[in-house]
C-alpha cells in the first residue's frame, strides 16, 4: 500500500556555495551550515511510494538528504541570488526540477519555510499552484457553555472552561492561500497585502476581546476551537482577492490543541 514519508532539510543559504557538508556537522541545526548573516531555510520533501520488503523503508533518508543538498540547495541559491525569483515561484519550479532525482519514487509535495511564520508549498496534485502560509497570534477570552445543557452538564463537559467569568488563551492562527504565481511578480499574493487583510478582518476583531461578550457571532455560538476556526475561515474567505483563494485556516488554542478548517 502506498504511503508518504516527509524529510526536512535545514540549511544556510549563502550567496557563494558553502564548503562541502561535513559528516560531523550539526545536521540538526543545518547542513549546509549557516556561516554568517544569511537566510536560514527549511525544505520538507514528501515522498510517496511503496515500502521495500527487505529494508522496511520507503526510501533511505540518507538518499533524501543527499538529493536535497546536491540538487535542491544549489537550485534555490541560483533562483534566489542570481535570478531574483520569488519564493512562491521557486517552490513550484523546484518541485518539477527534483522529480527525476527521486525516481522511481514520487516527490508529491515540497514545503519551503522562510521562517517559523512564513512558508511556501507546492504539491504534485496541483503542480502549477503555490501555497503561501502565514502565522499570526491573538489573545482572547471565552467561556465554553451550551445553553441547551444544564449547569451540571456544562460543568461535567467543559470543566474549568465553563468558569462563569471565562478564561483566556494566546491563540495562534495559520492562514494558507493558494494560486498560480503571477507571471510578472512571481507572487501568489503580496505578503503585506495578506497581512493587512488578516489584521483588519481577524486580528483587530478578536485580539484582546471576550469572544462571548464582545463578538456578536459568538453570542449564541459556543466559542470552541472548532467553532472559532470555522467562523474565522468564513469571515476571511470572501475578502481574499482573486485569483488567490483561501485553502485552509488553522487555530491553535493551546500548543496541544489545534483545529483546521479547509476548503
Amino acid at each position: 500500500m502506498p504511503l508518504t514519508l516527509t524529510r526536512e532539510l535545514r540549511f544556510g543559504l549563502h550567496a557563494a556555495a558553502s564548503p562541502a557538508p561535513a559528516e560531523a556537522s550539526n545536521g540538526f541545526a543545518g547542513n549546509p551550515a549557516l556561516l554568517d548573516v544569511a537566510p536560514f531555510l527549511t525544505l520538507a520533501a514528501t515522498i510517496t511510494g511503496d515500502v521495500d520488503g527487505s529494508t522496511g523503508m520507503l526510501i533511505n533518508i540518507k538518499s533524501v538528504d543527499r538529493i536535497l543538498r546536491e540538487h535542491a540547495v544549489p537550485w534555490v541559491r541560483e533562483a534566489h541570488f542570481t535570478q531574483r525569483t520569488h519564493a512562491a515561484t521557486i517552490v513550484v519550479g523546484l518541485l518539477s526540477h527534483l522529480q527525476s532525482h527521486f525516481s522511481p519514487h514520487t516527490l508529491s509535495a515540497l514545503r519551503l519555510s522562510l521562517s517559523p511564520y512564513l512558508a511556501y508549498s507546492a504539491t504534485l496534485q496541483e503542480p502549477d499552484m503555490s501555497n503561501v502560509t502565514l502565522r499570526f497570534e491573538f489573545s482572547a477570552a471565552h467561556r465554553l457553555h451550551a445553553e441547551t445543557l444544564t449547569s451540571a452538564e456544562n460543568v461535567e463537559i467543559f470543566g474549568r472552561c465553563n468558569n462563569p467569568n471565562g478564561h483566556g488563551h494566546n491563540y495562534e492562527l495559520e492562514v494558507t492561500v493558494a494560486g498560480v504565481p503571477d507571471a510578472v511578480t512571481g507572487q501568489v499574493l503580496p505578503i503585506l497585502t495578506l497581512q493587512e487583510i488578516v489584521n483588519t478582518h481577524l486580528i483587530a476583531r478578536y485580539d484582546h476581546k471576550h469572544l462571548n461578550l464582545d463578538c456578536p457571532e459568538f453570542a449564541a455560538l459556543n466559542p470552541t476551537v472548532e467553532n472559532i476556526a470555522a467562523t474565522l475561515y468564513q469571515r476571511l474567505k470572501p475578502v481574499i482577492p482573486a485569483p488567490a483563494t483561501l485553502t485552509s485556516l488553522r487555530v491553535w488554542e493551546t500548543p496541544k490543541t489545534m483545529c483546521e478548517y479547509s476548503a
